[in-house]
């Protein structure tokens, strides 16, 4: 039988724009929320680069980042998984 992966339990944090996802606000910076982090709803979570303008995007959920679903410096397309929130 095909081995299904389970869906991630918690809220999804999903891109908002196409761009460049950094975790934190400048190369060499600490990233803004690691796994394991408790965040509110509005917290700064990651910068998304876009036409050369950083973006700051806000989680809007609250709860313990669970999972890091992209790499630093990675392109994102609209609407992708983030980060995973329990």
């Amino acid at each position: 039988a095909p081995v299904v992966e389970p869906e991630p339990v918690g809220q999804v944090v999903k891109a908002p724009m196409v761009g460049t996802f950094y975790r934190a606000s400048s190369p060499g910076a600490k990233p803004l929320v690691d796994v394991g982090q408790a965040i509110k709803a509005g917290d700064a979570i990651c910068i998304i680069e876009a036409m050369k303008i950083m973006n700051e995007i806000e989680s809007d959920h609250s709860g313990t980042i669970t999972k890091v679903l992209v790499e630093n410096g990675q392109a994102v397309e609209f609407g992708q998984p983030l980060f995973i929130v329990e």
